[in-house]
């Protein structure tokens, strides 16, 4: 591919993280493909084909997407009714809801609850792509006590305020995208004098494993800034609010971050917290590489 033409495609995915985060602080909103389009600086006709090409979805099944993943998260976390529910992500009646979340998940909102009960964890399903329960009440105890026991000899778990937080990010469809995106940080970083011993590196979640296929999670790759930054081509500038979380640090192998994050969610269901409407994130405090049994320190942080 020519320079210009890697120059244009970075510029379209620019435009397109532009839209991802209208999209998200809008999902109530009348998201049309000729308002949406306007945000990205495209002819309709031209942004229905760019965003497909970015995403694999058009924009409708997006939206579509988001509202229905969002929806199931707040059902599994929140103790709020289907309407409100409902009219939070933009639906004209629980009727219109209830369809569009069936044909998603094959059960109806009410359904999903029952299922999911937001309760003390030792009755709730945890790490479900499809809303359904375990049918052997024992096995699942027994996951949920191993789960517990694995935590406590794992994480060192604390409450704290986090400080807001500048970032550069380079947006990945999916965990097996984010090693690339990462490398074009890197490339945009380093030459500017960004990376040294004290930069720290996070990955921000706007998807959750738990209602989205892997394959569509939506992720940050991204380096904490200490001065102000010029970015240019798909490079993004984002935050991380201040507030509270729940922050585990865990020292763990490539294939322990699923385990991890399912238990500090399990963690903050037994402790009675509430998941507040901000993204978690990792925050990393070496290089795996380096460790002797290639191994992670990072913090994992919900907001609540």
């Amino acid at each position: 591919m020519a320079t210009s033409d890697k120059e244009i495609q970075a510029e379209y995915r620019n435009r397109i993280n532009r839209v991802f985060e209208f999209i998200d602080n809008h999902l109530a909103s009348n998201l049309s493909l000729n308002n949406i389009s306007e945000i990205a600086y495209f002819s309709p006709f031209h942004f229905h084909r760019v965003f497909k090409f970015i995403t694999g979805e058009t924009l409708n099944e997006y939206i579509t997407r988001q509202r229905i993943e969002k929806s199931a998260l707040d059902l599994l976390h929140k103790n709020i009714s289907i309407s409100e529910i409902s009219h939070k992500f933009g639906y004209s009646d629980n009727s219109s809801f209830s369809k569009t979340f069936k044909k998603y998940y094959g059960i109806s909102p009410t359904e999903f609850k029952k299922q999911n009960p937001n309760r003390h964890s030792k009755i709730r399903q945890i790490n479900s792509k499809n809303g359904q329960a375990y049918h052997n009440y024992e096995k699942y105890i027994c996951v949920i006590d191993k789960l517990i026991n694995w935590i406590r000899m794992n994480a060192e778990i604390e409450i704290r305020e986090m400080p807001k937080m500048d970032l550069a990010y380079v947006t990945s469809i999916g965990p097996q995208n984010l090693e690339i995106a990462y490398g074009k940080l890197m490339r945009w970083a380093i030459p500017q004098g960004l990376m040294n011993d004290q930069t720290k590196m996070a990955t921000i979640y706007h998807d959750s494993f738990k209602v989205t296929e892997a394959s569509k999670v939506r992720m940050s790759a991204a380096i904490m800034l200490s001065k102000p930054a010029k970015t240019e081509g798909e490079i993004g500038l984002t935050s991380i609010e201040a507030g509270k979380c729940i922050v585990g640090r865990f020292e763990i192998g490539l294939n322990e971050f699923e385990k991890s994050w399912t238990g500090l969610f399990l963690w903050m269901n037994e402790n009675g917290y509430k998941k507040a409407d901000r993204n978690p994130f990792e925050i990393y405090h070496n290089n795996f590489n380096e460790h002797p049994e290639k191994k992670t320190i990072a913090d994992f942080c919900i907001p609540i």
